[in-house]
């Protein structure tokens, strides 16, 4: 069966995301003006997802994604996870990927840090994160970081303070918060939201705990809809799917539920004062990307920090709740983090 991960691609690639190349001056890119002035240099750590591909080939060529004019990815620090195998079987393919768009491969974190005005943390494993990040937060860089921030609330917490002593922006988000009917919901579509039940695979990883790896799609759309201020969790769990639910404190309920045993497939329902409406589908990462730059010029993230640690308290919390046969779990209090 094919890996949730490669339809995940597979979708974004059918949403014509990327077709640009990375990298310095080349004939076959022609003479962009990203190319051809002294804009915003992104670095990247990590090479072994290929959302590093993918937004490269955006950010180097803006023409195929508005919004992206003004800059460039123009080094990376590749790493993997020596104990994740499929990670380490796509490092050496996706280093000559960006090496052959131009991209110059550093061996050192200073050396990134020196040629780079700000930062995308791509490692899929969410463990190394916080590492990653700190010496590109002590040298004030805004950062990216890709989902899920971290692989535990308390390195998510460590990387929260670390951003907010050293004055330097971080945001971090599925692509799946910014499709364009989360968007409709969040503009008033159906007014007040009073609850919502989404969907996305959830398979797993036993170096991470069970939704940390990939049912964080989903439950970060359901946080995308339903916002913050979930305060119990209980999850329901078969080696084939899990059901989440999360009660919040205004009594409003919202659910994920992630499958291991389905066609692989993004999406859900809102419930509002004004009626209800579908979520999906997911048409690729032109969103995120336009909220990433925008982020990079303006140091402003489109997602609360709070919101970001509450959903990884959500999932540590599902985590707690399986441990116990299913029993209610109370998340902490992380909104004066």
């Amino acid at each position: 069966m094919k890996s949730s991960r490669r339809i995940f691609i597979r979708n974004t690639a059918l949403a014509g995301i990327g077709t640009g190349l990375l990298g310095s001056l080349r004939p076959l890119y022609g003479r962009s003006p990203v190319q051809q002035t002294n804009g915003i240099r992104i670095g990247i750590i990590g090479l072994d997802t290929s959302h590093a591909i993918a937004f490269t080939k955006s950010f180097n060529n803006p023409v195929t994604v508005p919004g992206l004019e003004g800059m460039r990815v123009v080094a990376a620090l590749p790493q993997t996870s020596p104990d994740i195998e499929l990670n380490k079987k796509r490092l050496p393919g996706y280093i000559e990927q960006v090496k052959a768009m131009g991209v110059e491969i550093v061996d050192s974190m200073q050396a990134l840090l020196d040629k780079s005005d700000v930062i995308l943390v791509e490692s899929n494993d969410g463990r190394p994160h916080l590492a990653q990040a700190i010496p590109a937060i002590k040298a004030g860089k805004k950062v990216f970081i890709d989902k899920p921030l971290a692989a535990s609330l308390a390195d998510g917490i460590a990387i929260v303070k670390a951003a907010k002593k050293y004055n330097a922006p971080v945001f971090s988000s599925s692509a799946l918060r910014f499709m364009d009917s989360v968007k409709q919901v969040k503009q008033g579509a159906i007014g007040k939201v009073t609850g919502a039940d989404t969907f996305s695979p959830a398979a797993l990883e036993k170096t991470h705990p069970d939704l940390f790896w990939y049912g964080i799609h989903g439950v970060e759309t359901l946080f995308a809809v339903m916002g913050s201020g979930c305060k119990t969790v209980t999850r329901f769990n078969t080696p084939g799917s899990d059901v989440v639910v999360g009660q919040w404190a205004d009594d409003r309920i919202g659910t994920f539920r992630g499958t291991r045993n389905s066609p692989d497939d993004f999406g859900g329902r809102v419930f509002g004062e004004k009626g209800n409406l579908l979520l999906g589908p997911f048409k690729g990462y032109e969103a995120l990307l336009q909220e990433i730059a925008t982020f990079f010029r303006t140091g402003t993230a489109p997602v609360k920090p709070e919101e970001t640690l509450e959903i990884l308290a959500f999932m540590e919390a599902a985590e707690e709740s399986k441990r116990k046969g299913g029993k209610p779990v109370a998340l902490p209090n992380v909104s004066n983090i």
